[in-house]
């Protein structure tokens, strides 16, 4: 195992984060149990596998490095830890009678820093007849790739496509290459273009917000998760009435969910249509490295305000057809991408800052995880349900993340606790929106 700076974009996530908004993402795998003792016995296997995973070994470290080319303040390296006890992170609980309501007390929790910033949590049923391990992985160590190859790795072993070995990278020079110079500055240039391009985007898709309050929060600290099973066929009768792709259909779910939502609780659809930031990921599936994030983003108009479902998708497939079309380089979903243009000390300072600021790029995140069709097991029992949990940003009251698993789809809902004690009907209206896309398109 060797020792690499971070990626700007990770160690953006590594300096904004505080004890109120911690920036780790997670996952709640739901598995059926084949004994009362089913349980504790993932909890022996996580911590004995977790040894054997040299992913799972690598700290984060701050670091100062002046006598490179270029010189670096401030910045970060990610390197295996001097001493790793994996029952420093894997957990068995007390059995719970909801694992959801159970998983959000620990979502709030931040990762140590000074190890490895991942944690697993075995929560028992209280009938003996499943269990869930509740995954946090910090941003900075993984994005949703990476965190889903290092959960794998401690399945019980399947057949999985090998990542493509990564290419060793050159020691950093005293002094640059002259040669490359010419190079550099064309690449400068280039890259001066895009950052311009996207902060005008960003500062174009401030102007008319029209959000809701509800989606707005101040910062407590507190969480509550939610989940919601679908059947993948259910989205697939409508994708193919009104076309698009399974994710046109999953975001305007979200977008008639809120609607209800909104609607029920008092606080009024009518004229809302909030920016959704819908992360895209720059590596290849197959790629697992390098470890760090390599992510850009769309940014859409939710038609919240819209009472037609098909026109709801409709919209959501025009937005997301146009954002295509630019790419993922462009526009203010891109925003990520700016973190390559701040040097590490600009990260380090300013974090704090960057940090409260997510509320003037986007009002909600909704972000979708790739999962394998593998039938996971833990001990022989196989892996039933799995909702991915993505970071709620200060100043935002819910996130939602989304994955399709052997022919269900799965949304995770992370919500400031106090901000909406209501979320369970947010849930409920996932399921009811579904029903009514069915309805409208005559599937």
């Amino acid at each position: 195992m060797t020792s690499d700076l971070l990626a700007p974009l990770d160690l953006a996530f590594w300096n904004i984060e505080s004890d109120q908004h911690p920036m780790h993402l997670g996952a709640l795998g739901v598995f059926t149990a084949h004994s009362p003792t089913a349980g504790a016995h993932a909890a022996d296997l996580l911590a004995a596998r977790a040894a054997g995973v040299p992913g799972l070994r690598m700290r984060i470290r701050d670091v100062w490095q002046p006598l490179v080319y270029p010189p670096t303040f401030g910045s970060a390296t990610r390197e295996p830890a001097p001493h790793f006890d994996p029952l420093d992170h894997v957990r068995l609980h007390a059995p719970a009678t909801d694992f959801h309501t159970a998983a959000g007390r620990l979502m709030e929790r931040p990762l140590m820093r000074g190890r490895p910033p991942w944690e697993a949590h075995v929560l028992p049923g209280e009938d003996g007849t499943s269990f869930a391990v509740f995954f946090k992985f910090h941003h900075a160590l993984a994005d949703g790739l990476r965190a889903l190859m290092l959960a794998a790795a401690l399945m019980d072993p399947v057949d999985m496509p090998e990542p493509r070995p990564r290419p060793a990278e050159p020691p950093r020079a005293l002094f640059p290459d002259v040669r490359k110079l010419p190079g550099l500055v064309r690449g400068t240039l280039s890259d001066v273009g895009r950052a311009l391009d996207i902060g005008t985007s960003v500062a174009r898709a401030t102007l008319g917000v029209r959000s809701s309050p509800a989606l707005t929060s101040r910062p407590t600290g507190t969480r509550r998760i939610a989940g919601v099973s679908l059947d993948l066929d259910d989205v697939h009768r409508v994708r193919k009435s009104v076309g698009g792709t399974v994710n046109d259909v999953l975001i305007a779910v979200v977008a008639g969910a809120l609607r209800t939502w909104l609607d029920e609780r008092g606080d009024g659809s009518e004229g809302v249509a909030p920016r959704a930031l819908i992360p895209v990921s720059r590596r290849r599936p197959r790629t697992a490295h390098p470890q760090g994030n390599r992510l850009s983003g769309y940014l859409i108009r939710l038609p919240v305000d819209d009472p037609d479902p098909v026109g709801r998708l409709r919209a959501v497939r025009t937005a997301m057809d146009r954002n295509k079309d630019a790419g993922p380089n462009r526009g203010a979903g891109a925003v990520a991408l700016l973190a390559d243009h701040v040097p590490p000390l600009g990260h380090r300072l300013g974090g704090p800052v960057v940090g409260q600021a997510a509320r003037l790029l986007f009002d909600i995140l909704v972000t979708s995880v790739p999962l394998p069709s593998l039938g996971l097991k833990l001990g022989g029992c196989p892996l039933a349900e799995v909702y991915p949990l993505a970071p709620l940003a200060r100043g935002q009251a819910l996130a939602v993340a989304v994955s399709t698993f052997r022919g269900r789809v799965h949304y995770g809902l992370v919500a400031d606790a106090e901000a909406v004690p209501d979320l369970h009907r947010l849930a409920r209206a996932l399921t009811e929106e579904v029903e009514t896309l069915i309805i409208a398109c005559g599937s």
